[in-house]
């Protein structure tokens, strides 16, 4: 009875096994019919780019007009999260986490390998190599740039808004609640997660699969060891997989943020390296062009679909753009989910100009100084023997390091940021995996994410044996097209979200309402000059406020409306009066400590504290104190509260918000 009454789950049902039976039958499709499944689903995939291109190149923009316009609006300055909450990561924790989950492993796979073989190869003419190399990095940059960002941000602000704002579980579901209102608990916001789950499942597992291959590879270079043989790819993910798990159990204040730290402090410290070590002065200078041209020709490569230009040109466009676009979509659930976690108490507008820029022009930086100088190294140094080797993404980062000094060293750091990268991955996917599978449940038992870690080991391992990555990348990719359009539906919704908020912002309590006379002034000044401590405030609960509300509640009952007083276990007073299909009306009263400002002098040693009774409501607003009320005045308070509360229901503006269910 005892391992019975132990054991728990927050696993939801009609997610977690739809969604595990679907991963089990793609997968077992994909390892036991590797070749058919790449052939249908390459196919898809080719259909779908030259007939669907056009909507992917209009999505992408959308979503970054988007987020833009929300940053310049008024909506840029609402919390996620009431109007309190503060940020649970510093700065530097935040964006060093923004970095290795959205996209650090690609700079490392791909930092050298696409500037250089777009630079071999470019789609538009180029009348020289100088003129070639700033096409390669432009086209770098447009591919690793602001678009990629407002896809993640796009999801990640959706879920961080309706989870934090209107306390909706942390899920895709929680995205469409303007759409589908209380349906979002029911069967349509089941199949939104599932799909969620599996997409996110084989975006992962794919990703590992290449990546482990890119590890070994780097090992067969620097060390001399054999890793040709799936027995060592599979041992490697053995590793990778078992380290994930033990930082998914640390919790995602510890493993995922300390390994986030780590990986940015050595990818700087790479960075600073390969910068000082190559052709600085022209780096330096080709980064100021870099941005230049990139940021000047934003609006012409934003919507270009070739549509003017030759075949080739337009097979480089499904084969490069609309297959990043693709990737960073499919991607876009996991990455944006992790990002909403962790970005709980920070503003919009600052949400969108951390996600967009910072990452943006880090990943700009990096690509510069590795693209730049392979490409530079390839004309002056390599004598083209660099890029004859570029097709083989794998080795080529080490194989630009061998024109480097400290060629072993640099080598052996770069394999040791792919393996944290791998883990960070792992394990921040392994915690989004358990949060959609739960709905966004908070803590969710340990051996919830180990489950997670381990289905995505075994899942890369069963890929990688059996030849499927291909198969489940292009698959991956071909559900990029219908969350696409999910998107555009999200961003939808948060638009319907953000009015309804501004709404209940702006409403002002009737001026007739403005209760207090002047009558006892020197009792309500004594009480606004004095620091009480938090018994004081809980006795003036207790004697005060909680008769105040058992007053009003008694009246409402006598007139028909159902109300009742609560009493939590932490000193709280609640009065709430249900409103069926409707938020209900909240008004609560609890001793709430924080700090005193640093500047104002301490009389005592116990000072450093001030103890506020403050009213709390169930729309997000921020509460204040009404410790220096009279039970007549606290009565008063509580009629001008109800009588907004009525006033919006009336208002179809603030209708959305008003029906969102309260907790």
């Amino acid at each position: 009875m005892e391992s019975v009454r132990t054991f728990r789950t927050t696993l939801v049902w009609p997610v977690f096994l739809p969604g595990l039976l679907l991963i089990a039958t793609i997968l077992a499709w994909a390892t036991l019919a590797p070749a058919s499944a790449e052939s249908l689903l390459g196919g898809a995939q080719r259909a779908i780019s030259q007939q669907f291109g056009w909507f992917y190149i209009l999505a992408v923009a959308v979503f970054l007009i988007s987020l833009l316009g929300i940053a310049a609006s008024r909506y840029g300055d609402i919390k996620l999260g009431p109007d309190d909450a503060q940020p649970a990561f510093s700065m530097t924790s935040w964006l060093a986490m923004l970095f290795a989950a959205g996209m650090g492993i690609g700079l490392m796979y791909f930092g050298v390998g696409e500037p250089l073989q777009h630079y071999l190869s470019p789609p538009l003419a180029a009348a020289n190599p100088q003129a070639a190399a700033q096409q390669a990095m432009n086209l770098t940059f447009h591919h690793w740039g602001l678009h990629a960002w407002a896809i993640y941000g796009v999801v990640g602000l959706v879920l961080a808004y309706f989870g934090f704002r209107y306390q909706l579980p942390l899920s895709l579901r929680a995205g469409l609640y303007p759409i589908l209102g209380e349906r979002i608990h029911g069967p349509w916001g089941h199949a939104v997660d599932v799909f969620a789950l599996v997409s996110t499942v084989f975006g992962i597992a794919t990703t590992l699969g290449y990546g482990v291959m890119q590890l070994a590879a780097g090992l067969q270079q620097v060390a001399g060891i054999d890793s040709s043989g799936i027995g060592f790819k599979l041992g490697l993910i053995a590793v990778v997989m078992g380290l994930a798990g033990l930082s998914a159990a640390t919790g995602l204040d510890k493993g995922v943020r300390r390994l986030s730290e780590l990986n940015l402090s050595l990818a700087l410290a790479l960075l600073l390296f390969v910068l000082l070590a190559g052709p600085t002065v022209y780096l330096l200078l080709a980064f100021s062009d870099n941005l230049g041209s990139y940021f000047s020709g934003l609006v012409a490569m934003t919507f270009r679909t070739f549509s003017y230009g030759t075949q080739a040109q337009q097979d480089w466009l499904g084969g490069w753009t609309l297959l990043y676009w693709a990737w960073w979509v499919s991607w876009s659930p996991f990455v944006g989910l992790f990002i909403a976690r962790i970005s709980r108490g920070r503003t919009i507008r600052e949400f969108i100009v951390g996600v967009l820029l910072a990452p943006t022009l880090f990943n700009l930086l990096w690509m510069t100084v590795f693209g730049n100088s392979a490409i530079w190294l390839d004309l002056h140094v390599a004598g083209g023997a660099l890029g004859a080797t570029a097709a083989n993404v794998d080795s080529l980062l080490f194989r630009f390091f061998d024109y480097l000094p400290l060629t072993q060293l640099t080598s052996a750091v770069a394999i040791l940021l792919i393996a944290v990268f791998f883990v960070t991955s792992a394990d921040s996917g392994a915690m989004v995996l358990d949060s959609i599978a739960s709905v966004g449940a908070a803590h969710s038992p340990l051996w919830q994410r180990l489950f997670w870690a381990v289905l995505l080991g075994a899942t890369a391992a069963a890929l990688l044996s059996a030849g499927g990555l291909k198969a489940l990348q292009a698959m991956t990719l071909l559900s990029a097209l219908p969350f696409t359009a999910i998107m555009l539906l999200l961003c939808y919704s948060l638009w319907r979200g953000l009015q309804s908020d501004q709404c209940h912002q702006a409403q002002q309590p009737a001026p007739a309402t403005q209760f207090w006379s002047g009558h006892h002034w020197q009792q309500r000044l004594r009480q606004l000059v004095q620091r009480p401590d938090a018994a004081n405030v809980q006795h003036f609960i207790d004697t005060e406020v909680s008769p105040a509300l058992d007053t009003v509640a008694a009246e409402l009952r006598d007139n028909g409306v159902a109300a009742q007083v609560s009493r939590g276990a932490d000193g709280a007073v609640t009065l709430r009066i249900d409103q069926p299909g409707q938020r209900d009306f909240v008004y609560s009263v609890q001793c709430h400590g924080k700090p005193l400002p640093a500047f104002l002098p301490a009389s005592r040693s116990d000072a450093d504290m001030q103890y506020l009774a403050q009213t709390g409501f169930a729309d997000g607003r921020e509460g204040y104190d009404i410790r220096y009320l009279r039970q007549s005045e606290i009565i008063a308070d509580v009629l001008k509260q109800y009588e907004r509360y009525l006033s919006l229901q009336l208002q179809q503006r603030g209708q959305l918000l008003s029906s969102a269910p309260g907790h």
